[in-house]
């Protein structure tokens, strides 16, 4: 089959395939309705089969418009990491870097961000958030240069890195009379009510995984898709929960709810930055992974030493005399 369609043409079906609108396309590459509607049409003769179907207003890419989008994708990415590699051979660090992360991330990715911005300003961020759902379907379209989640799929095939531990913590109102018991079953937990992530999600994957390893069952009262509105809850006395310890208090004392000392718990769980097998990333992405994986080192240690640093024996008071220090 001999195709004939221009580079600017993909780049103009690209931004039909993300905005969902031939004026909104058309805007995008600064040119008149009636030419990019003239345009999609020579492009959908070359191929040969609809590309997309307007319905209410709105653009459906067909079968065949998806594999053009994903097809124009590659080479438009392509393209432009060819830009940045010639840019780097003189001597220059600019563009754009596109990551999508889950959002429990969001605690610390825009830090490291910052930090790599601060080293390399000439660099444009794009940063998506989205649940787990939403990241996996952008890394099985390829359209971004790095993901970062704590669960990756399995049915793709993957180039996974892990960079960060991800320890999920049990969580109960201060008040709570569990608070300040230690070595607490989860049988214990039975006449607890839970207020858990919403299905899908990477947290709630991997404390589904341990229930079931424990045969627990826990009684659910509420599902959530926000770590925030899950710590108001729990600090509402409304039950009890499981969350990423980076969507808590740095400082765990000052927090609105109190970490239940649970066997088995923090569950290990690590954050990986995952991106398909065999794709060539731009040297902006591979600068930026080893960022990532630099500054996770340095965030590590001075936690552990923290964690060092405030540990302290539990002791038991005895009637009539000063605990032993």
């Amino acid at each position: 089959m001999d195709m004939m369609i221009s580079f600017r043409q993909l780049r103009l079906f690209l931004a039909l395939a993300d905005t969902g609108s031939v004026s909104a396309a058309a805007r995008s590459l600064h040119v008149t309705q009636p030419t990019a509607s003239m345009q999609l049409r020579d492009i959908a003769e070359s191929v040969g089969l609809p590309l997309y179907d307007v319905i209410s207003r709105r653009v459906h890419l067909t079968e065949a418009g998806r594999e053009l989008a994903r097809t124009a994708r590659t080479i438009a990415g392509e393209w432009e990491r060819f830009g940045q590699t010639i840019d780097a051979m003189k001597g220059l660090t600019r563009g754009r870097l596109r990551v999508a992360v889950v959002s429990t991330a969001k605690y610390f990715v825009p830090r490291l961000l910052g930090s790599f911005c601060a080293a390399h300003p000439e660099i444009d961020i794009s940063l998506e958030v989205l649940n787990r759902d939403g990241v996996v379907q952008r890394l099985r379209d390829n359209l971004d240069d790095l993901y970062i989640m704590s669960m990756p799929p399995t049915d793709s095939a993957l180039e996974d890195q892990v960079f960060m531990p991800n320890p999920l913590m049990m969580i109960a109102p201060r008040s709570h009379p569990l608070a300040k018991r230690r070595n607490i079953s989860l049988q214990q937990l039975s006449a607890e009510r839970f207020i858990l992530r919403e299905r899908g999600s990477g947290t709630r994957m991997a404390v589904d995984a341990h229930f079931r390893k424990s045969r627990f069952s826990p009684s659910l009262r509420l599902e959530l898709g926000s770590n925030e509105a899950i710590k108001q809850a729990v600090a509402g006395g409304l039950g009890i929960a499981v969350l990423s310890r980076h969507a808590l208090n740095d400082r765990l004392d000052d927090d609105v709810v109190a970490v239940l000392d649970i066997e088995g718990f923090p569950l290990a769980s690590q954050w990986h930055v995952v991106y398909p097998k065999g794709k060539q990333l731009s040297p902006i992405a591979r600068v930026f992974n080893a960022h990532l994986q630099e500054q996770s080192q340095r965030w590590s240690g001075k936690a552990e030493k923290r964690r060092q640093k405030t540990a302290r024996p539990i002791t038991t008071a005895r009637r009539g005399r000063a605990p032993q220090t």
